[in-house]
């Protein structure tokens, strides 16, 4: 199986938005100087506003206390006693993709509460996060999103095979989740590679050490995680704080 790994530029704006566990619901909306500004409701939790015009990245956060992704050690909000965010689940593909390609982005949450109100629910196609914003395109489901992306950004290969491939390898990534597979890597990079080191990332925390019988993913994921852009999201709060699950441990 191949899979490619490298450079890639990107150019377009893009917004999107991902649900995530039983006590809120998190949506992210992303966007580039040259977009028109989009108009970003937020839903407070325990009296957590939206950001100040101009501000970074920010995201509200869920009232379910449990760690971030490394532990009371890791940095993450849950040593420090302040409400910890929701888990980044699989949003956090996406997030690395933008990361890594020098992308800005937004970030909103819904609590619970709004989210069965039932208005939010009723404007997704699913009746289900997450919801892509990218102009006047609206998406649905999280490959869905990537794919977009990938195409957007000149992450799906250099031709129509190339881009089957990858669409091979993304679609294998959901089996990664169960179990791993060896891969072969080429010197490009496609969206299905921040898919697949979300879920490598998750398995090196769930399991520490799970990947020491596995040399090609070991140096996959030391490889693309060395990447300036993306190791600095990896090393940033915005990526540490957020626990894998809601299970209140990861």
């Amino acid at each position: 199986m191949a899979l490619p790994c490298g450079l890639s530029g990107c150019s377009q704006g893009l917004g999107w938005a991902v649900g995530q566990n039983s006590r809120s619901v998190l949506s992210l909306a992303f966007l580039l100087s040259h977009v028109p500004p989009y108009t970003i409701v937020y839903f407070p939790v325990r009296g957590t506003g939206p950001p100040t015009p101009g501000s970074p990245t920010a995201l509200l956060f869920s009232p379910l206390p449990s760690p971030g992704r490394r532990g009371a050690g890791g940095g993450g909000r849950g040593a420090t006693g302040l409400t910890p965010p929701p888990p980044s689940g699989r949003c956090e593909a996406t997030r690395m993709l933008l990361a890594d390609q020098g992308l800005p982005w937004k970030e909103e949450v819904v609590t619970i509460e709004a989210w069965m109100k039932g208005e939010v629910k009723a404007g997704c196609l699913y009746g289900q996060l997450p919801k892509f914003l990218d102009g006047d395109l609206t998406l649905f489901q999280s490959n869905a999103i990537l794919r977009h992306l990938g195409r957007s950004h000149g992450l799906y290969g250099k031709d129509t095979r190339e881009a089957a491939l990858i669409d091979m390898v993304n679609d294998g990534v959901e089996d990664l989740r169960l179990r791993y597979v060896r891969l072969i890597y080429q010197n490009y990079i496609s969206f299905a590679d921040y898919s697949l080191l979300d879920v490598l990332l998750n398995h090196e925390v769930l399991a520490p050490g799970c990947l020491a019988s596995f040399p090609l993913l070991q140096a996959y994921v030391k490889r693309l995680s060395a990447r300036p852009k993306l190791q600095a999201f990896l090393a940033s709060p915005q990526h540490l704080n957020l626990p894998i699950n809601g299970n209140g441990k990861q």
